[in-house]
């Protein structure tokens, strides 16, 4: 997986780059979207049922239509072929167009070297190649995997990202040592499904947007500095001159920032076996 960059003609085009999207399935190659696998996402602009906006920054940005994606993978023992591999505008990983045997048809998060035509089961009894799932009972300590399950049948919640996988570490009776992607060692239970193999675009962290446009096109609308700001409008504004004030980081409403400790569950400490820090 490559990224493409441009020649400065313009000043919008010296740093940006893009994923150079090769390995995916020619937009005239690729099969007839089904109906229900494709559906209307709305726009919020960042706010909620009232009104108010709740989130900032958010506005704009292209229409994009939502792909539904099988995370549970409930499919079991029936052998799929992946038709197309796609570029879905709501995750950073890409897509994989699944046909099963039975004529159903669904998609997945696309790992690492599947292609187009590979063969791919959601069983216990299957190989560990890309795009299989299994039990993490089933999974040989030491495999890279992703999309897991945190509560078993619920459906893969954990390294769901492009490029993200976490680690079959050890087992431990009916539990299972996982590393995330964040480092961090975790107990889940064996019966929890995975996914075989590291996600797909592990070159998304090194794309560079390149201009403020693009930014808003994926809509995402602009940031300013507390420290810009007056007193009124954040903990950090103020000052004479260009000061960045005093204290500690805060969030424009007080709240300490960068350090600050935002884990509240002390019911799952337990699962926690090492850190990720």
């Amino acid at each position: 997986m490559a990224i493409k960059s441009f020649k400065p003609v313009t000043p919008g085009q010296r740093f940006k780059n893009v994923a150079d999207f090769s390995i995916l399935t020619p937009r005239k190659e690729q099969p007839k979207k089904p109906r229900k696998l494709v559906s209307a996402l709305n726009k919020t602009g960042g706010r909620n049922v009232f009104g108010k906006m709740t989130v900032r920054h958010i506005g704009g940005g292209h229409k994009r239509k939502y792909r539904l994606i099988d995370f549970l993978r409930s499919k079991r023992e029936i052998p799929a072929k992946v038709v197309s591999l796609e570029y879905d505008p709501n995750r950073t990983a890409y897509i994989a167009l699944l046909n099963y045997a039975d004529g159903e048809k669904r998609y997945i998060i696309a790992p690492l070297n599947l292609n187009v035509g590979d063969a791919v089961l959601a069983s216990d009894t299957a190989d560990i190649k890309p795009g299989n799932n299994l039990s993490l009972s089933a999974i040989p300590v030491g495999t890279l995997i992703h999309n897991i399950e945190v509560i078993p049948g619920r459906g893969g919640k954990l390294a769901r990202s492009a490029g993200g996988y976490g680690q079959l570490m050890a087992k431990e009776g009916e539990y299972c040592q996982v590393k995330m992607p964040s480092g961090e060692i975790r107990l889940i239970h064996s019966r929890c499904k995975a996914s075989i193999g590291q996600l797909s675009n592990t070159d998304h962290e090194n794309i560079a947007i390149g201009k403020a446009g693009r930014a808003r096109w994926m809509g995402v609308r602009p940031t300013n500095r507390g420290v810009s700001m007056n007193p009124i409008d954040h903990p950090h504004g103020g000052g004479e001159g260009k000061s960045s004030g005093g204290g500690h980081p805060r969030t424009p409403w007080g709240v300490p920032t960068k350090g600050y400790k935002t884990r509240n569950n002390k019911r799952t400490d337990a699962f926690i076996v090492k850190r990720r820090r």
